[in-house]
C-alpha cells in the first residue's frame, strides 16, 4: 500500500487547532506536532528555575515566562513552546497571530532536556532559535544529572558555550546578568544512579 503523505497545515490552521487542543502543539514547516509530557524531574527543574530566574529578575526590566507561552519565528514557518522564556522590555508580538498570543523576542531561551527531545533541542530547535535577533541566550538543562550548558551570542555572531557540572556549581546567565546556583535549581531531585559507562 502507498504510504500516506502528511497533511500540510497553514499558519492560521495551526493557530485555531492550538487554540482549541488539549495538548501544546507546535508548528514544523506545516506540520503538527504535539509535545510530549514531562517527567516529575523535568516539571521539578522548571519550577525551580523559574522561581530563582523571578527571584533574581527583581527590579529589572525583564520578565520570566512559563512553558504555555508560544515563541514564533518571524522570517520561518515554526512555533515553539520553550520551558522557560525570558523577554526584556515590552513583548513584541508576531503579526501572524492576531490573538497576541505569540511572541518573537526573548531574550533568553532554557530548555530541559529529556532522551526523547534531547538531539531536537541541541540541533533543529536551537538552530531555529538563533534567527531571533533578540535571542542572546541558549540554555540546556540536564534533568537525569547536575550540568547545564549555557550558549551565549557573541557580537560577532558567534555562540560561547559554556559547561557547568556538578551540584555546587553556579550558572551565570549572561543576557540577564544574574546567577544561578544549580542547588538551587536541582533543589528535591533525586538523580537516577550513573550508567556503568559513567
Amino acid at each position: 500500500m502507498p504510504v500516506e503523505k502528511p497533511r500540510y497545515q497553514t499558519i492560521d490552521e495551526y493557530l485555531r487547532i492550538d487554540r482549541d487542543s488539549s495538548e501544546r502543539l507546535e508548528y514544523i514547516d506545516g506540520e503538527i506536532v504535539a509535545m510530549a509530557g514531562g517527567t516529575y524531574n523535568h516539571s521539578l527543574v522548571i519550577a525551580n528555575a523559574v522561581r530563582e530566574l523571578g527571584n533574581g529578575l527583581k527590579g529589572k526590566p525583564c520578565r520570566v515566562l512559563e512553558s504555555n507561552l508560544r515563541v514564533g519565528i518571524p522570517r520561518d514557518t515554526r512555533f515553539m513552546y520553550p520551558d522557560i522564556p525570558v523577554i526584556c522590555g515590552k513583548p513584541e508580538f508576531d503579526p501572524r497571530d492576531d490573538r497576541n498570543e505569540t511572541v518573537t523576542n526573548p531574550r533568553l531561551v532554557i530548555e530541559v532536556l529529556s532522551p526523547s527531545t534531547e538531539l531536537h533541542d541541541r540541533g533543529e530547535k536551537f538552530r531555529r532559535y538563533r534567527e531571533l535577533s533578540s535571542l542572546q541566550e541558549y540554555v540546556l538543562v540536564s534533568q537525569e544529572r547536575p550540568s547545564i550548558e549555557t550558549f551565549f551570542r557573541q557580537a560577532d555572531g558567534a555562540w560561547l558555550m559554556t559547561p557547568y557540572f556538578g551540584i555546587e556549581s553556579t550558572i551565570r546567565l549572561r543576557s540577564v546578568e544574574i546567577d544561578l546556583p544549580m542547588t538551587e535549581i536541582y533543589a528535591g531531585v533525586e538523580f537516577p544512579p550513573p550508567s556503568p559507562d559513567e
